[in-house]
């Protein structure tokens, strides 16, 4: 019997995973992705000669790739070096204050105490007992299996656990949250940065999104020579068992016959005849027609109200001075409620907007001369309102750099951009380069109890085509879509076993969870 042909469009972390799963399976894999290389949003740009990680910047959730590498007989750190970081973030307010968090809970709580007194820190301590509990009851009935429905998901949980399921208070929203454990306005705002790992706003995400605090607590890695290393890893991990990646060949659109998805026609004009399709891209591409009338049916667009952050990001080689910049470095404005009300209400920025940093010649530990040149990923929220107009006009860059410039000021960073470089990417950039999501970088936001539920899983509702990546379930980020091209690809090869019936189930970990 002839193996299954299955179809990857996008080479994305899901897709990436999807490749590997199901290559070892024995099926007949091909990777399509219009970029040179492999990643997706994990994108590497090259300025002033060197490369700067320009997507994703953290590490986390290491055993969802050690589950991956071991069910393909490997290991991850056979193939990537990774170095656990002591130091999470610094952070810093433009009136004075800088406090580090670290990995090591009572070393934060110091921390914290220092900062802000003893009763703050043990708040801290109180939320991260809180968020371990989170974790440990969604981690494997949640973000290791297929998309649930809510009373699907408190099955899972169990009418025994059902305190557990309600501790998670999914009804209540983060911002309420983070009032139990914290008076100071500048935990607050700390704490409540986490939303934005999914793209969303602490005051409309529920509290369910504490348990990110406990997945940094968990474990934060370095990647030796850059995220991208984890892309390639996982791509060679799927050669080794076969799978066919097709780099430059953009998929202009799917074949459907007899109600389902048959094959895809390349923009070169050559036609490819599968079995089974995973979609690594935004799901919004489909019903937008990008992927041909024939398919816009198989999922729902997300309305562009509810699409989760964007950013304004530039890409630096440049000196610096004054303040000692970390790895991870956050500076916070002075209106944080304004910040998402602007972003989400008005579609703009605010006056003084929260900047992150990614000094990415600084690992644990290293510091740089004042005046010296080093790569840094510097961000600002924004709308998710890209255009394929590419007004530059529109984001006013030049004045968002200038009012960046200000705010890091404040705290006492300087960088010279005049004798460095950057390259500058907006919304509309990011428009550009993942079809479908407006600019939009993690899916739908979730704002809501409700919300997590709106992401599409694995199934479609045409046959035949699968889907996996960050703007489906089990959410964004680098593990998580690492997950669904997991989960996508247990899904495809039950439905290409048992054709007749839909068979839902959780994947098998073999890689035990961390310890909580």
């Amino acid at each position: 019997m002839a193996p299954h042909r299955i179809a990857v469009i996008g080479a994305g972390l899901g897709g990436l995973a999807a490749a590997a799963d199901l290559a070892r399976s024995g099926a007949d894999v091909t990777v399509f992705e219009k970029a040179a290389a492999p990643g997706g949003k994990m994108r590497e740009v090259n300025v002033g000669g060197s490369p700067i990680d320009a997507g994703p910047t953290v590490f986390t959730m290491r055993w969802i790739f050690e589950g991956l590498f071991a069910d393909a007989g490997a290991r991850l750190d056979a193939h990537v070096t990774l170095f656990r970081a002591t130091t999470l973030a610094r952070h810093a307010w433009p009136d004075g204050g800088t406090l580090d968090l670290f990995a090591d809970v009572e070393q934060s709580a110091d921390a914290i105490a220092a900062f802000a007194g003893a009763r703050e820190a043990q708040g801290y301590r109180d939320f991260c007992a809180r968020s371990a509990d989170v974790y440990r009851t969604l981690a494997p009935t949640f973000i290791a299996a297929e998309r649930p429905s809510p009373v699907e998901l408190v099955r899972r949980v169990g009418l025994s656990n059902i305190n557990a399921m309600w501790r998670t208070a999914p009804y209540a929203t983060y911002w309420a949250a983070l009032g139990r454990h914290f008076t100071d306005p500048r935990l607050r705002q700390l704490f409540g940065r986490y939303a934005t790992y999914c793209g969303s706003s602490p005051w409309q995400a529920p509290a369910t999104l504490m348990l990110v605090a406990h997945v940094e607590q968990d474990g934060v890695w370095l990647v030796s020579g850059g995220m991208r290393k984890i892309a390639e890893a996982i791509q060679a991990l799927g050669e080794k068992h076969g799978a066919v990646y097709r780099f430059g060949q953009s998929v202009d659109r799917l074949i459907v016959q007899g109600g389902r998805v048959t094959g895809l026609k390349l923009a070169s004009g050559e036609e490819c005849a599968t079995d089974a399709i995973v979609f690594n891209g935004d799901v919004s591409a489909l019903p937008a027609g990008m992927l041909g009338e024939d398919v816009q049916g198989a999922a729902a667009a997300t309305p562009a109200a509810k699409r989760s952050l964007s950013a304004i990001t530039w890409c630096a080689k440049a000196p610096t001075q004054g303040f000692p910049l970390l790895r991870h470095n956050v500076f916070f404005g002075t209106d944080y409620g304004d910040e998402f009300s602007a972003i989400f209400n008005r579609r703009t920025l605010t006056d003084m907007p929260t900047v992150y940093i990614c000094a990415q010649d600084r690992e644990n530990g290293t510091t740089i001369a004042d005046g010296s040149a080093e790569r840094m990923l510097i961000l600002v929220n924004a709308p998710a309102d890209g255009s394929a107009q590419h007004d530059p006009a529109r984001w006013k860059t030049a004045e968002i750099h200038d009012r960046v410039s200000a705010l890091l000021a404040k705290c006492g960073l300087h960088i010279d951009m005049k004798n460095g470089s950057a390259i500058v990417t907006t919304p509309d950039d990011f428009a550009t380069l993942f079809p479908g999501s407006g600019g939009g970088l993690y899916g739908r936001a979730s704002h809501g109890a409700m919300a997590t539920f709106a992401r599409p899983g694995a199934i479609s509702k045409l046959a035949g085509i699968y889907f996996a990546g960050g703007s489906v379930h089990p959410g964004p980020g680098i593990p998580m879509a690492t997950m669904s091209g997991r989960i996508a690809a247990a899904r495809v090869l039950d439905d290409l076993a048992n054709p007749s019936r839909r068979l839902r189930r959780a994947i098998r970990l073999d890689c035990p969870h961390p310890s909580v």
